[in-house]
């Protein structure tokens, strides 16, 4: 089953395991969000739910979203997302979601707004390399150096890779590991690292990746006599040294 939850990065720490092993985790505050909306199939052409995070002062709000979260009856929020799960039917406007949507061991992704960098060079937004630092190479060692048009087409492509405004962009990390979930302190932790500063908002759903079930010790020896898999060869180093 999907589910999601939208949240807060608080920051990175790390934990054990039952071995003593160190894992590097991102600690986020998820939720409680609240239901504000649901779309159905009969009425918007698909299934969705929309939360609603972090509860804000109502002059804070533009009016049609007072309007929008009143005709609800539910309390001012800040953040609004729509996320399309699979099962809606158990969800209800009004329905309080708590981090323990979520239990250790699961895969979840997570989005965020990656931290901005300003106005960068090539080198540190693409890491391009430096033009040659001898003699007379002058003051210009970490510009871009010659685009390659000619008389023709005399210009430079789109896409062509310059300085620019680095970072603040949309990014979103799959495929990982739910290490703890606090229900009282509505916090999650999640092994490694995750887009955005301590204090934004992040949206963590089911992870989209395919799960590979592990493979036994057997896995992808044959069980056909006439394969090499199948036959142990003494004369074979690998079989020697068993």
């Amino acid at each position: 089953m999907k589910k999601a939850i939208i949240g807060k990065k608080v920051g990175m720490t790390q934990i054990f395991d039952e071995t003593g092993k160190v894992i590097p985790v991102t600690v986020i505050e998820a939720g409680p969000c609240t239901v504000t909306a649901k779309m159905t199939e009969e009425k918007e052409g698909y299934n969705a739910v929309q939360f609603g995070f972090e509860e804000t002062a109502e002059k804070k709000l533009s009016k049609p979203e007072q309007g929008h979260l009143k005709k609800a009856g539910v309390a001012m929020v800040k953040h609004l997302k729509e996320f399309r799960l699979e099962d809606t039917k158990t969800f209800e406007v009004g329905d309080v979601v708590k981090a323990d949507i979520f239990a250790e061991g699961e895969k979840v992704d997570v989005t965020g707004i990656s931290k901005g960098h300003g106005y960068a060079g090539v080198i540190k937004r693409y890491g391009q390399g430096r033009t040659p630092t001898s003699h007379g190479g002058g003051p210009v060692h970490r510009h871009a150096g010659s685009m390659g048009s000619s008389a023709d087409p005399s210009r430079i492509m789109p896409g062509k890779k310059q300085a620019g405004h680095m970072g603040v962009d949309q990014v979103t990390v799959q495929n990982l590991d739910v290490v703890k979930v606090d229900p009282e302190l509505n916090l999650i932790a999640i092994r490694g690292a995750i887009p955005g500063p301590k204090g934004g908002i992040v949206y963590i759903k089911s992870t989209a990746k395919t799960q590979i079930i592990k493979k036994t010790d057997t896995a992808g020896v044959s069980v056909n006599p006439q394969k090499a898999s199948a036959r142990v060869n003494p004369q074979k180093a690998s079989a020697r040294t068993k």
